[in-house]
């Protein structure tokens, strides 16, 4: 449970299902503030109330993340609202992100899609959110994937974004240390709902999964790797920034 004193407000975008609803839960358990962050209102605003029941403060706003008065609105309403955010989730994804096909068959607006949550929604977060996270010294973490430093066959868009994101962190992380804001990546492996339509758009793809898995099944999103984000927002992970944390059953190598 919360310590004294270590009440925290976090910010999780895509966390109206999913990996990001589990992330948001998972810092309800620890009583902190969670902010919402998606298109889906109702789905959102749901999520929102379990964080509270869950024994966190839940808030929800709408917010696209590739735009960049939304995620500058969405900013401003956590500063009148809260007067704080120390960290920021980004877990967003595109809409295609589960579609798989050969690189002949990806469109422009395929790849656009992936470059405008993924990349765009990441970079635009960081420029809005930086003021902000200065001042609690905070914590930022991108939800990215080992399809971005593995390479996935029939996922170009989604493995291009993914990789650009873990370019980013770096960058960040060395350019935002000085100012005590940490940055890190979490590459999960989970259920959910995005996880059933890749599987479902590619047959073989479950096997190919589950037989790489060494502890034998898909993670929790809010036991396994909600708790995984949760310390990386959290003090405990004060000395950690730059890095890429596997939360996957060792699926894949640390890159």
């Amino acid at each position: 449970m919360t310590a004294a004193g270590s009440h925290r407000t976090v910010l999780v975008t895509g966390a109206s299902g999913g990996v990001g609803r589990g992330i948001a839960l998972a810092c309800a358990a620890d009583g902190w503030e969670v902010w919402i962050a998606a298109r889906r209102e109702t789905e959102g605003a749901a999520v929102a109330a379990e964080v509270t029941a869950a024994g966190g403060r839940g808030r929800f706003v709408a917010c696209d993340v590739g735009d960049e008065e939304s995620v500058r609105a969405t900013l401003d309403e956590v500063a009148t609202m809260s007067g704080r955010l120390d960290g920021l989730v980004h877990n967003a994804t595109s809409g295609r992100s589960s579609q798989s096909g050969s690189i002949t068959d990806v469109t422009v607006a395929d790849l656009e899609d992936h470059v405008r949550v993924a990349t765009r929604g990441f970079y635009l977060l960081a420029r809005c959110a930086f003021g902000m996270l200065c001042a609690s010294r905070g914590s930022l973490v991108v939800m990215t994937s080992e399809a971005g430093f593995e390479g996935k066959r029939l996922l170009a868009p989604y493995a291009m974004v993914k990789a650009q994101q873990r370019a980013l962190v770096a960058v960040l992380a060395r350019e935002w240390g000085p100012a005590g804001v940490r940055v890190n990546a979490v590459a999960p492996l989970a259920g959910s709902p995005a996880m059933d339509r890749a599987f479902v758009s590619d047959p073989t793809m479950q096997e190919r999964v589950m037989g790489r898995i060494p502890l034998g099944r898909l993670g929790d999103a809010t036991a396994d790797v909600g708790v995984a984000v949760r310390f990386l927002l959290g003090a405990d992970a004060r000395f950690i920034t730059g890095q890429t944390l596997m939360v996957d059953g060792g699926s894949c190598p640390s890159p």
